[in-house]
């Protein structure tokens, strides 16, 4: 159908417009053309064929804008070759659209197993179903001797000094789509053991070398992130002037009213990937308090962190991915409403927020006119009634149904 109604015992909009209870939405090739209560809509497109979806809700489709889902997770989630590795990449974004996914930020890192460049990547994802932003990013790994990788320079580690090198910076920049976690400030655990790697949390850079790292992306009109983590860490991301923070455990409160002042958006991966414990329900609350754009992602795949693994139902040896975003969300959600904020508020959290981060908040995130008809169905408000992904009915993907469990 190239024009139809959806309607749904209420529509979240994540928008000025809030929740509609008995609401309509018409969609028109692939678009959003009018949102309003039913009785409105069917007065106006008697004509037009109406999908009734009951008692279920309807929101927007979720955005986890931090992943690496095609670089790194093949290897851990199948036992492929070079020649399968793209092949399980895709078997994997399936996975994500299952459980509510049409946006991805995806990291590219330079992976030690496969050479694959973001134009690679790029070319073999274009009949999947969902928008992906492509970060090109530095490497850091906290090893005994800590070794560097990048998006432009391949499958072999690099020297320090190169991390720094102009030449690499403004390849990176050229292909970053949007603010990743491009440099990594700390080095990270990425997911082995603690023994073996030692230096997880080292600094990687001068707070000079970041200065020039981000003028240089700002020079291209790029938006830069920065993996940091501990107080001296988002310390230097912030004097630097990075746009996003990506990870931001142990933030202050000095440093939220800074990044506040800053405009900087924040993207949290309670999952863990860092050294520290993830961020607590109290420092998201502060986050959000300070009026900073707040974004919840998988950083997929990863283990949970300990605390966390109990909480989820899992024995920290199953790498976790996008199948998890409802549940991670859920404690910091329901928090959010537990503070007066409105599910509007807390849904914004997987939906309009990391679209923002992604630099897409004009085409998806919210559901309003003139945006793309990327939206659920499904049995309650993911990340607060549901977290399993089978309680979501339909996924639709610019007005096209592309998962169905009605």
């Amino acid at each position: 159908m190239a024009t139809y109604i959806i309607k749904a015992k209420k529509i979240l909009t994540v928008s000025k417009k809030g929740t509609i209870n008995h609401g309509a939405m018409v969609v028109q090739n692939g678009r959003i053309i009018n949102i309003s209560t039913w009785e409105k809509i069917n007065q106006k497109y008697q004509q037009v064929p109406v999908i009734d979806c009951g008692e279920n809700i309807i929101c927007p489709s979720l955005v986890d804008c931090h992943t690496h889902l095609l670089e790194f997770a093949p290897p851990s989630q199948f036992p492929i070759t070079k020649k399968t590795h793209l092949l399980a990449g895709k078997a994997i974004l399936l996975d994500a659209l299952y459980s509510g996914i049409t946006a991805l930020g995806e990291q590219v890192c330079g992976n030690p197993i496969c050479d694959l460049r973001v134009s690679d990547l790029k070319q073999a994802v274009q009949d999947v179903p969902m928008d992906i932003t492509f970060a090109a990013n530095c490497l850091s790994i906290g090893f005994q001797r800590i070794i560097h990788f990048s998006a432009v320079t391949g499958s072999a580690p690099i020297p320090r000094e190169n991390l720094v090198n102009k030449e690499i910076i403004k390849a990176l920049a050229v292909e970053n789509e949007y603010a990743g976690e491009n440099f990594f400030i700390n080095a990270t655990p990425a997911n082995f053991l603690k023994s073996e790697v030692p230096n997880a949390g080292e600094l990687i850079y001068s707070q000079q070398e970041l200065a020039d790292v981000v003028a240089i992306f700002h020079a291209y009109d790029k938006q830069i992130g920065a993996y940091a983590t501990g107080e001296q860490g988002i310390q230097m991301a912030l004097e630097a002037g990075f746009d996003v923070i990506h990870h931001a455990h142990g933030i202050t409160d000095n440093q939220i009213e800074k990044a506040a002042g800053l405009n900087t958006q924040v993207v949290t991966t309670p999952l863990g990937s860092t050294y520290l414990e993830p961020n607590s329900l109290e420092e998201i609350l502060k986050l959000v308090n300070a009026q900073i754009p707040v974004s919840i992602s998988t950083d997929a795949y990863l283990p949970p962190y300990e605390k966390n693994a109990v909480a989820l139902s899992n024995d920290r040896k199953t790498l976790m991915g996008p199948e998890a975003l409802m549940a991670i969300a859920n404690p910091y959600m329901t928090a959010m409403l537990e503070n007066g904020y409105g599910e509007n508020d807390a849904l914004a959290l997987i939906t309009r927020n990391p679209a923002k981060v992604l630099g897409k908040e004009d085409q998806f995130g919210s559901l309003e006119v003139g945006k793309d008809a990327n939206f659920l169905v499904a049995e309650g408000i993911p990340g607060i009634d549901i977290i399993n992904p089978s309680k979501i009915k339909s996924v639709y993907f610019q007005g096209g149904k592309v998962v169905s469990r009605l």
